[in-house]
């Protein structure tokens, strides 16, 4: 017996046995979920015709960008923006606890507007280049605001010509601030002041960042959504992966023995470098990405009964253990390639030209193929001929074959 070898195969499976225990159940529950899985905010806007503009498509089209902003602007991961029809558009956001507040930012009409104390509009928000919230002294909490270049030369012209006198800011017809002109301004920089905690202030900036709608948008229907599983689905999903799993691990046990043992340890690896992966990707776990995990896991058994049934072959013909793996491994390399890079491809094209959920399959497949074919082909491997080569066990009944 080699105990150097025995040594090195024990040290390992106790590593990853000991890594998938404390950590299994950390990553499980951080990596985020969608909408499916968590439930959130479903809104649903139409356009609606005014004197002042009318909804046609190019209006709906730049609706839809100014929506795809403001949404963005929230932070959250996978939202659903979609049109319906020709004047509705819906929108969905994953986990959003206060669908009021994010109705009240993603659905204003914020138009800002600079007005003399004549009353004359002088600039509007196309006129801004950007708005961010800051906390200057005092604690005040202030919004900056920085203008284009023709902006600039408009704020400039008019904090000129209005030196002691007022300039209403206007957000919505409803006035922010009306402060005095002390000087001219003329490098196109200004402080909104008036806002009480830095959550308005950042409203505020947010808004002004994502500019004005061209069309009216009235809010037609509003409601807080549970996960599309619902609870109850989700708990029996998860009796039924543990099951899957299960019988897995019984039957690479029951066909393949030692070597089923080794691909069912090599499994829990995968399970946690994918969930690794998605956890720095910063990926949204939807229903959809869950069943490319699954897909992808089964791939990966896949690749080991592949693997174990060239080297069961190549044993019966007469070869030692050593060099019935070996060859097992050999032989089976070129399938699960070609297997695993064609399901590769169809991932890459789910990727690029799916949106949303279909996108969470592709990655959530596309990182399975890769991770399983690492595991597969490295990491069992290695384990088994370290096993192997401590000669601790010699019949190939031990390893199924």
């Amino acid at each position: 017996m080699r105990w150097g070898n025995l040594t090195t195969f024990t040290v390992v499976v106790l590593a990853i046995l000991l890594v998938f225990g404390f950590y299994i159940s950390p990553l499980v529950t951080s990596v985020k979920q969608g909408l499916d899985l968590q439930g959130g905010t479903h809104v649903v806007m139409e356009a609606v015709d005014t004197p002042d503009a009318q909804v046609n498509e190019d209006a709906m089209q730049r609706v839809m960008k100014v929506m795809e902003r403001r949404v963005n602007e929230l932070g959250l991961t996978e939202p659903i923006i979609q049109r319906q029809g020709e004047r509705r558009i819906i929108i969905e956001l994953p986990g959003v606890k206060d669908p009021e507040g994010a109705i009240s930012l993603i659905g204003k009409t914020a138009l800002l507007e600079f007005k003399n104390e004549a009353g004359t509009t002088v600039l509007t928000g196309k006129d801004l280049k950007d708005a961010k919230a800051q906390i200057t002294q005092g604690s005040r909490n202030d919004v900056a605001i920085e203008f284009t270049d023709e902006g600039g030369k408009l704020f400039a012209d008019l904090t000129a010509k209005n030196v002691g006198k007022h300039i209403a800011i206007t957000l919505d017809n409803q006035v922010l601030t009306n402060p005095v002109v002390q000087e001219a301004i003329p490098s196109g920089k200004a402080v909104i002041t008036g806002q009480r905690t830095i959550e308005e202030a950042q409203n505020l900036a947010i808004l002004l960042r994502s500019g004005a709608l061209p069309v009216k948008m009235n809010i037609i229907e509003t409601r807080t959504v549970g996960p599309t599983l619902g609870q109850d689905s989700k708990d029996k999903s998860k009796v039924a992966f543990m099951i899957s799993i299960a019988a897995i691990v019984v039957f690479m046990i029951l066909f393949y023995r030692l070597a089923g043992v080794v691909a069912n340890i090599t499994l829990m690896l995968y399970v946690l470098l994918l969930l690794v992966a998605l956890k720095m990707l910063n990926a949204t776990l939807t229903l959809p990405g869950i069943a490319g995990i699954i897909l992808s896991m089964g791939m990966a058994v896949d690749a080991n009964v592949l693997i174990f049934e060239r080297f069961k072959e190549e044993y019966r013909g007469g070869k030692t253990l050593r060099a019935a793996m070996d060859a097992g491994f050999n032989r089976a390399l070129l399938t699960i390639v070609d297997s695993n890079v064609t399901t590769l491809l169809a991932a890459a094209i789910l990727f690029f030209l799916g949106s949303g959920p279909i996108k969470g399959f592709a990655i959530t497949l596309g990182l399975g193929i890769l991770l399983s074919m690492f595991t597969a082909i490295t990491v069992t491997k290695y384990l088994l001929k370290s096993l192997m080569n401590a000669n601790l066990f010699k019949s190939g009944k031990t390893f199924g074959a």
